[in-house]
């Protein structure tokens, strides 16, 4: 019996020794320097993700907010300060947009707030299209402030700001006013938005969706997505007595099924694009689609023999299921998606699976290659937009809800690339670090 209390006793004490030196370091953590002014976020607060399968919009969450986070010190720190800003997730995740100088932010209302009454009788038809564009101030990032709202066409899908921050490009969806406008250009000075112009676009035939219109970062030069065709053109802007031309600008590149989104490399060399594979022949049009690809476009690979420049797609890679969300790091070396899966599914359908996923991809800045490292699941609902930090090595991922219902809001989890010092290829780690923001979270931009 003394020999056993005695090692027992010196069990104790081993354990001892290392709870005073963890006590001793109450900071230790492992590296997070997550890089940058703000991230600013938007949440539709009017719909559960499931409203996509049944209809059914489900209890409402607060209103449509804008969240705006202003980064340094730790990320245990940090919080979104918000403010009421009506949007809509039925879209691309390209609803708000930043002057380069990150003071004003532009947010598209997509469909309108949904209307008030029993929640337990609204439906997704319930919605009705919103047409309007708002502009707020970050002079006080911690107090964003509305400081104006523009009537535009009906149904904006994206919204994406030029390199100088003076004009304002909005697809317009086909099934609002669109067919006719397609894209609206508007003016921005003094911190005012002028009066939309409407050109028209030659390169998009009648009742094609252009999904989203992307600025080049340096030129004056428009990637413009066509969801039907499935393809990306280019036009130049060009001021044409008090309106605007578009100048088609090298060839239109084919790419792949149901394209969502563009995303220029940071030196303009090349233009990324995802595909989801939704459509009317694929069975429940997305519920059930197949894993997505994402796409590398070189711009002025060559010129073709009338002298304008020859676009080329020179790599493809596979994603997970619904590549909503796509981001290209600051550096130009790294891509990723953000995987819808069928996290959105009702809780009740068999289809449904209990996670989402990020795709990593290394690019080749050069010569665009694009090379999939892996795919990362995660415990996380409708997952549409990531952020890589101005170090391009940190993500920002947005989350639009939680499986566990006595969790509210949905949130901005953090991710950091990582590597093993004797294996170099870069992982994808997922943290503890999140802050919450109201339900509904989709769209998110990061001010460097």
């Amino acid at each position: 019996m003394m020999y056993q209390r005695l090692f027992v006793l010196g069990l104790l004490a081993a354990t001892v020794v290392p709870a005073v030196a963890v006590a001793q370091t109450p900071d230790r953590a492992a590296p997070f320097d997550f890089r940058g002014r703000y991230l600013i976020s938007v949440s539709d607060a009017d719909m559960l993700a499931s409203a996509y399968i049944d209809g059914s919009l489900g209890p409402r969450e607060g209103r449509d907010a804008l969240s705006v986070i202003p980064l340094g010190g730790h990320v245990r720190d940090l919080q979104a300060y918000e403010t009421e800003a009506s949007n809509s997730v039925a879209g691309p995740p390209v609803v708000l947009d930043t002057t380069p100088d990150g003071r004003y932010v532009f947010v598209v209302e997509t469909f309108a707030q949904r209307p008030e009454g029993n929640w337990e009788d609204q439906t997704f038809a319930d919605l009705q299209h919103g047409n309007r564009i708002k502009v707020f101030d970050l002079a006080d990032p911690a107090q964003p402030t509305l400081v104006q709202t523009l009537t535009i066409a009906e149904r904006p899908d994206s919204v994406s700001v030029n390199a100088d921050g003076s004009l304002v490009a909005v697809a317009i969806n086909p099934q609002g006013d669109g067919t006719e406008t397609p894209l609206a250009l508007i003016p921005f000075n003094n911190g005012r938005l002028g009066q939309p112009i409407y050109p028209p676009v030659s390169t998009l035939p009648r009742e094609q969706r252009l999904i989203h219109a992307e600025w080049h970062p340096t030129q004056n030069v428009l990637a413009l997505v066509n969801e039907t065709a499935a393809e990306v053109s280019f036009v130049q802007v060009a001021p044409q007595s008090g309106s605007f031309e578009l100048q088609p600008w090298g060839n239109t590149v084919k790419i792949e099924k149901a394209p969502y989104m563009a995303r220029f490399t940071p030196d303009g060399r090349h233009v990324i694009v995802n595909n989801l594979f939704w459509g009317p022949d694929v069975e429940g049009t997305w519920s059930e689609a197949p894993r997505g690809s994402v796409v590398s476009i070189r711009l002025a690979a060559g010129t073709q023999a009338d002298g304008s420049p020859r676009h080329a797609l020179v790599s493809r890679a596979m994603t997970g299921v619904s590549p909503e969300g796509l981001a290209v790091s600051p550096n130009g070396q790294y891509v990723v998606t953000t995987n819808l899966e069928r996290s959105y599914l009702p809780y009740g359908d068999e289809r449904i699976t209990w996670f989402a996923s990020i795709s990593l991809f290394t690019l080749e800045p050069q010569t665009g290659q694009l090379n999939h490292v892996a795919d990362y699941p995660f415990d996380g609902i409708l997952p549409e937009a990531a952020a890589f930090d101005a170090s391009s090595q940190y993500l920002a991922v947005v989350n639009y809800d939680h499986f566990d219902d006595r969790v509210e809001g949905g949130s901005i989890d953090f991710w950091r690339i990582a590597a093993d010092p004797l294996n170099p290829q870069p992982q994808l780690v997922p943290t503890r670090y999140s802050i919450p923001v109201t339900r509904g979270a989709h769209s998110m931009v990061l001010v460097p």
